[in-house]
């Protein structure tokens, strides 16, 4: 079908809609105003000015009129967030500002880029079993990703990737898609995973499991809780076990309890024996006790040896989170009696949970940038590729400092919190559109094969509508600082 004649082409990204007037693309990020294609959003810049004052402010908003004063270089940022993008990549990238930092002549080029190779990773604080490893997750159905190896005190989820936005049906590439805008943007999503729980994710939030929020994350596996408290456990009982799916420590049995002089009290740990203390596999993956299957600590004990065992044997078991914890003492028989938890026990179980970080979801948006995106940068794409791999270039997204990836290409990580709000878009082919900025000297721009005609000065971009200024994030360091060189640290 044949556009209308009042119709224009965007060339934003593959999509190539033909938006009417009053109208916006497919992606509700460009739109047809009187004729002439424009990006919808704001261009933000950020300012370190503002840090410590209000979030956000408009530049040259209907509230305040621009008092004619250039802001100073080193103290402004242009970012890609709003900037636009180079598709068809042949054109040079929206914004390759200049700017003078500490008398030495700096270019930032940014774009926003269109990635179908991109995905997060998500850290979420638990001991809590989530589903078992390479196991799939799905959001609204979809398989959306898969769970990797947990960490200490954390699952991890890896979500997206080229073969779930473009490998499966059209569906789950939507679906992808949509889990992934959410995140990024430090939205709320719940995901189910294949034999496991239902957990509701959201960056810089603690995770919902099974409609529970949860608190905190262990102070450590069982051995090492023992490590830390066994001083404050000598004398006010004759023996401590720490349940924990990883590893469960047994206080008579551990090093601590050795050299303290805590005699053997023969309890017996089912399950497999690494070290003196120290038990793998006492029981199932769970979401209960340390993160077990087990709801009766006592499920684990087999029973105590009588040669070793005495009656009145004082017994505190408690989880690696101290959310779980139970207090026995042996009767006549040498089996565990429950009673109430003496306050001396008490503070220690508090010590555990004192010492417990709150639990938190992280996602770290992941993206490959070393296709074409990288000649809106350079007419010689390869050599903006060694210039970050020689840390010539920093990357940064939306301001935020960007972990780069070893080895060939420009495959880079950002935590989205760190990030302004709302810095993720979407074409629907489907992608994510991510900011990114390339930031280095004047002289190492041109030495790539920058596109030098196409440098303007920061000052000649400020004055113009539609861009606001967004507060630089305290814990971020400044893109334009030139005291630390570029790295590869998030």
């Amino acid at each position: 079908m044949a556009p209308e004649d009042d119709a224009i082409r965007c060339d934003a990204c593959p999509v190539l809609c033909y938006i009417k007037p009053g109208r916006l693309g497919a992606c509700d990020r460009y739109g047809n105003r009187d004729g002439q294609l424009v990006r919808v959003d704001p261009h933000l810049v950020l300012d370190r000015a503002l840090a410590r004052g209000s979030s956000i402010v408009p530049f040259l908003g209907r509230e305040q009129e621009w008092d004619g004063n250039i802001v100073s270089s080193p103290e402004t940022f242009v970012t890609a967030i709003g900037a636009g993008t180079t598709y068809p990549d042949y054109k040079p990238a929206p914004f390759i500002i200049s700017s003078a930092v500490e008398g030495v002549d700096m270019v930032t080029v940014v774009t926003e880029g269109i990635f179908s190779y991109c995905g997060v990773k998500v850290k979420i604080d638990t001991d809590r079993h989530l589903g078992p490893e390479r196991n799939v997750v799905r959001a609204q159905g979809e398989p959306v990703g898969h769970v990797t190896t947990s960490e200490y005190g954390s699952q991890m989820l890896s979500l997206g990737g080229v073969r779930h936005l473009t490998g499966g049906s059209r569906h789950e590439g939507t679906v992808s898609c949509e889990t992934l805008l959410s995140l990024c943007n430090g939205k709320a999503v719940e995901l189910t995973i294949d034999e496991g729980v239902s957990v509701v994710v959201q960056a810089g939030r603690p995770p919902i499991i099974d409609k529970v929020r949860e608190e905190r994350m262990r102070v450590g596996c069982g051995s090492a809780t023992i490590g830390m408290f066994a001083k404050q456990w000598f004398g006010k009982v004759d023996e401590v076990v720490v349940v924990d799916d990883h590893i469960t420590g047994v206080l008579s049995e551990h090093q601590a309890g050795k050299l303290l002089g805590v005699p053997e009290t023969g309890v017996r740990i089912k399950g497999r024996r690494s070290t003196p203390g120290r038990y793998f596999q006492v029981a199932e993956p769970g979401t209960a006790w340390g993160g077990t299957n087990v709801e009766d600590p006592l499920a684990i004990l087999l029973p105590f040896k009588p040669k070793l065992a005495w009656p009145g044997l004082r017994l505190l078991m408690v989880s690696t989170t101290g959310e779980h914890h139970a207090y026995f003492e042996l009767d006549e028989n040498l089996r565990p009696v429950m009673q109430d938890l003496p306050s001396q026990l008490s503070e220690s179980v508090a010590r555990i949970k004192e010492n417990c970080e709150p639990a938190l979801c992280t996602v770290l948006f992941m993206g490959g940038a070393g296709g074409s995106l990288r000649a809106g940068v350079t007419e010689n794409p390869v050599r903006l590729t060694h210039s970050v791999r020689d840390a010539l270039t920093r990357v940064t997204c939306g301001g935020a400092p960007a972990y780069i990836w070893p080895g060939g290409g420009i495959t880079f990580m950002v935590d989205v919190s760190r990030m302004p709000e709302n810095a993720f878009g979407y074409v629907p082919t489907p992608a994510l559109v991510a900011p990114i900025e390339f930031t280095l000297t004047l002289e190492d721009y041109g030495q790539l094969g920058g596109y030098m005609d196409h440098v303007r000065p920061l000052q000649s971009i400020m004055p113009e509508d539609g861009r606001r200024h967004v507060s630089a994030r305290a814990e971020n360091p400044w893109p334009l600082h030139r005291s630390k060189p570029p790295g590869t640290t998030l």
